[in-house]
């Protein structure tokens, strides 16, 4: 099977600026992987690279002289620097330090890779490695945020195990990842921000009670009662608030996803059990309510199937309300400093949601219109509008990955308000 992007790297003349961390090992690797992607790869290398690897190494597997300094004297007798400037179809930063990325952030053009990225107009990818506490710093994720205000690309990093024994998100995005990223970028597909590129961290070290997906009820043992929730909006904002640093307990009704690294998960079918789940992780910083809550719940479940006869022509269920957990859980006291609803409305978005706002005390209310394309349940992709007391902010259409960052923004900032 052919893969996804295949043939987007085919031809194109990627400058690769490696870094100077523990993670240079994987440069090498991915130098074999562009290769066979079909991609031509210059290397440049930091001075504190080639503590970590060779030049030789990356010359063995790109087939091309390595670059290492700015004072080359044959390299530089006709501007080889900005030729290779000019040469590039896109520069690929990787690993990308806390220091490099600070550099770049600020403009400078003190060594040959900085240099280059400031000489160069082909577009930059940044791919960050390095100790989960830089990653998380206020300075690191400010000088992250003005290469992307600038139109930067950034892959990773990943969350998981450090060379220096601890855990956190700063791991190098995996090769594939990249290669994945770098082929997206070509083909005009839209690129992942992880939801580790913040903007701050103000939500490190809190603790934060999401609740995702669907609840079903049911009628016995074979039927039930639901609704399309994939639970991928829930388990977005998990990932992303477990990337910058917060204790996430994820309460997860039936969905099939993959638990986000870092997260505690528990798992319920129903309302109640919910419930159940949401107060007993009590006391939170914060609490996201983002599952779709099956409103109501039959009086009497069948313990056998309910059998079908040739005289049935219909069936009447009795329905009762389920608990209204996201009212509960802003009822309560204590840690909480922020409640955070979710409106999954088909028409009329803004006067539900304002409703639910004020009838619940919320905090803040995220609301979107479900029955669209592209957009509520069972989509990759999602467009909100957050609405609190005196306020609103809308936000544009894009993958729920990227969208759970931004609305982790914004609820940093409502902390504050």
């Amino acid at each position: 099977m052919e893969a996804p992007f295949s043939g987007a790297l085919t031809g194109k003349k990627l400058l690769l600026c490696v870094g100077g961390g523990i993670a240079v090992y994987k440069a090498l690797e991915l130098v074999r992987r562009l290769r066979d992607a079909g991609a031509i790869v210059q290397v440049a290398m930091t001075e504190g690279a080639q503590q970590f690897v060779t030049p030789l190494s990356f010359q063995a597997l790109s087939g091309l002289p390595v670059r290492t300094s700015l004072w080359d004297s044959a390299a530089e007798q006709s501007m080889g620097h900005i030729e290779l400037a000019r040469w590039a179809d896109r520069i690929v930063i990787a690993p990308a330090t806390a220091d490099l990325i600070a550099r770049l952030a600020g403009g400078h053009a003190d060594d040959l890779v900085s240099t280059l990225c400031l000489a160069s107009a082909a577009p930059l990818t940044v791919c960050p490695a390095m100790n989960h506490h830089m990653w998380l710093h206020p300075a690191t994720q400010a000088n992250i945020a003005t290469l992307s205000g600038r139109g930067a690309q950034v892959i990773g990093p990943e969350d998981g195990p450090l060379a220096e024994g601890e855990s956190g998100p700063g791991r190098l995005a995996q090769v594939p990842a990249i290669i994945a990223g770098l082929a997206q970028a070509e083909t005009g597909g839209r690129t992942e921000a992880p939801a580790a590129a913040v903007v701050d961290s103000r939500l490190q070290g809190l603790r934060v009670l999401i609740s995702a997906g669907p609840t079903y009820e049911d009628l016995d043992p074979v039927r039930y009662i639901g609704n399309r929730s994939s639970g991928k909006m829930g388990f977005a904002l998990a990932a992303a608030a477990a990337a910058r640093g917060a204790q996430v307990v994820l309460v997860a009704g039936p969905v099939q996803l993959a638990t986000p690294d870092g997260v505690e998960r528990v798992n319920v079918r129903s309302a109640a059990q919910m419930r159940q789940a949401v107060l007993s992780a009590l006391p939170a910083d914060i609490y996201i309510g983002a599952a779709a809550v099956s409103d109501y719940t039959p009086r009497v479940v069948s313990d056998q199937k309910l059998k079908k006869t040739a005289q049935t022509t219909g069936m009447t269920l009795e329905l009762v309300r389920t608990p209204d957990i996201l009212a509960e859980v802003a009822e309560q006291t204590g840690a909480l400093k922020l409640v955070v609803g979710f409106a999954a409305e088909t028409h009329d978005v803004e006067k539900y949601a304002r409703g639910k706002l004020t009838a619940k005390r919320l905090d803040l209310v995220i609301a979107n219109r479900v029955g669209m394309a592209g957009s509520g349940f069972e989509s990759d992709d999602n467009a909100a509008t957050a609405y609190w007391a005196d306020g609103e902010r809308e936000f544009a259409s894009t993958s729920k990955q990227q969208l759970a960052g931004q609305l982790l923004e914004l609820i940093g900032q409502r902390l504050d308000a």
